[in-house]
């Protein structure tokens, strides 16, 4: 007997494949140590010290399983955001709960609406739990509001997926157009409302809580991975209405989240001072990596998140000459959208001048090479 013989029919007709090349994978491939990590949307800001102060005290007790119901990190939420803990789930960052979601509404076969284009992850979650991919294309490098409508509709699919602000590009929608978007979904397609990026978009990208949190059919995610810099502590929540937030509990890892990653959640959302101060860097940081694309003949394009997507003004093969040559060249870590014609694109995140100093200094050498041939 085969050893694949004893896995499920769709777990064998799928690749072995992830989302994405992780920058540990690149250093094993490439034989040489990153100088620059700014490819996967870290915030090389780092956390507050008061959040290293609340990690070093857990740790002491990381012997001990988390609470599994998550108590104080819903409470610490709630309080914060100004709405009941009984609207508030957690899970192993976005991309653990983007799953559970998925396990929650799709069987085989099912139509899922996504853009084309778009965040991986989610992608690869339909796909593990039988789900049927109807991709949307991108309308001027933004994910196209009526085209995801209008597919959900054609396809009476049980699942919309719409991320504002948008990864890979950085473009967002305003909130009052995410807010029609969603009153015009029909009640039997549930909106998965990625909101990885709320704490660097403008105020008015981000519908306001009230706005939405009444309606079942809609579900937000949102993460410490990003501004508050605890992206390796893995924790997200979503904000829904109760019954959608308990149904979380029929199926998540209860025991699921580390003592030491929910004390680093709750001291994060003490410290909104170190908030402030860090979106202030993130956007200083997005306003240098435009003019460095500028310098080099690169049209950075506007950016709602801690990331800036830069157009390079050809194509595919040459923004990944760009992205190979900075990582085999120079050791510095970018990315690139996956599909055609945001492949044109490298998307470059922010970080310490250090390792935008690093990338001044690379970027026009590698572009005089791939111009030399």
């Amino acid at each position: 007997m085969s050893e694949f013989s004893r896995l499920t029919p769709l777990i064998q007709s799928l690749p072995a494949t992830v989302p994405f090349v992780g920058p540990e994978a690149l250093e094993r491939q490439r034989g040489r140590k990153i100088t620059a990590r700014i490819g996967a949307n870290e915030s090389g800001f780092g956390p507050a010290q008061s959040v290293l102060h609340a990690i070093r005290q857990a740790a002491d007790e990381t012997w001990k399983y988390s609470d599994p119901e998550n108590h104080d990190l819903k409470q610490a939420l709630a309080d914060h955001l100004g709405i009941p803990s009984e609207n508030i789930a957690v899970g192993e960052g976005i991309d653990g709960l983007l799953g559970q979601i998925v396990r929650l509404v799709v069987e085989a076969g099912m139509p899922v609406i996504t853009s084309l284009g778009g965040y991986p992850t989610f992608n690869y979650h339909v796909a593990g739990h039988g789900g049927r991919l109807v991709s949307v294309p991108y309308a001027d490098d933004q994910e196209d509001l009526e085209g995801l409508l209008a597919a959900a509709e054609r396809e009476n699919a049980p699942l919309v997926y719409l991320a504002n602000p948008d990864n890979p590009m950085g473009s967002w929608w305003p909130a009052e157009r995410v807010i029609a978007f969603a009153n015009a979904l029909p009640e039997t397609t549930l909106l998965v409302l990625d909101e990885a990026y709320c704490e660097t978009a403008p105020p008015d990208a981000l519908p306001s809580i009230e706005s939405l949190i009444d309606k079942p059919n809609v579900i937000r995610t949102r993460t410490f991975s990003k501004a508050y810099g605890l992206a390796g502590a893995r924790i997200g929540y979503t904000l829904s209405t109760p019954g959608t937030a308990q149904a979380f509990d029929k199926i998540r890892n209860h025991f699921g989240m580390s003592r030491i990653g929910v004390a680093a959640a709750i001291a994060a959302l003490a410290d909104q001072n170190y908030l402030k101060e860090v979106k202030l860097r993130i956007a200083n940081s997005r306003d240098r990596i435009g003019r460095i694309a500028g310098e080099n003949g690169l049209l950075a394009l506007p950016s709602a998140t801690n990331f800036v997507t830069v157009d390079c003004g050809k194509d595919a093969a040459y923004a990944r000459g760009i992205v190979d040559r900075l990582m085999s060249d120079h050791g510095i870590f970018i990315r690139m959208p996956g599909v055609a014609p945001l492949n044109r694109c490298i998307r470059i995140s922010t970080a310490p001048d250090a390792e935008m100093d690093c990338l001044a200094v690379a970027l026009p050498q590698v572009i005089r090479k791939l111009a030399s041939g």
